[in-house]
């Protein structure tokens, strides 16, 4: 079964030794150069998609615009993509120990930004790859910080931190 990454994992690409991609810092923050109009109401974020060659040859990489998808709430639903302020990578070569990052604006209803998914589908060299999912969120507070116990239990970022703390008990025995 295919399962999601978290946001700030790498992802590698099979197909394109070397070749891997990661969707971090998912924050909340105004664009640079203002608001859209038909964002009036909703709360703006930012998300950065870095693809890094470890490899030993140059690839032509595109990440354009609807080559990343952003949805929000527990139901997946389409947040505003603010294309005038994002930043794309479109037709550019990525040498080797080199790196080049996509930034987007997106916005939503601000209750719904505790569940963030972002798909990513690159085209390396003319060839498009399989779409890869990273899930995360913005203002989710954990039980540490001091919020209730009950209060993330059915977050998707509390379900994942979970996951991965019973797969590093798991590790250690």
């Amino acid at each position: 079964m295919y399962e999601p990454n978290v946001v700030g994992d790498w992802q590698e690409y099979d197909e394109h030794a070397g070749l891997r991609v990661r969707v971090h810092r998912l924050e909340a923050g105004e664009p640079p150069r203002g608001r859209d109009d038909a964002a009036e109401g909703l709360a703006y974020f930012s998300v950065r998609v870095t693809v890094e060659n470890r490899g030993n040859r140059a690839f032509g990489i595109h990440l354009e615009d609807g080559q990343i998808d952003v949805r929000i709430g527990p139901d997946g639903e389409s947040a505003f993509i603010d294309w005038r302020n994002s930043q794309f990578v479109e037709g550019f070569d990525v040498y080797p120990l080199r790196r080049a990052t996509a930034v987007v604006y997106a916005a939503g209803p601000e209750a719904s930004l505790s569940h963030v998914d972002v798909q990513v589908q690159l085209r390396v060299d003319e060839e498009w790859t399989d779409r890869r999912l990273w899930a995360g969120g913005i203002g989710v507070v954990g039980e540490a910080a001091g919020a209730p116990v009950g209060a993330c239990r059915d977050s998707l970022a509390h379900q994942v931190s979970a996951f991965l703390r019973e797969q590093a008990e798991e590790g250690t025995a």
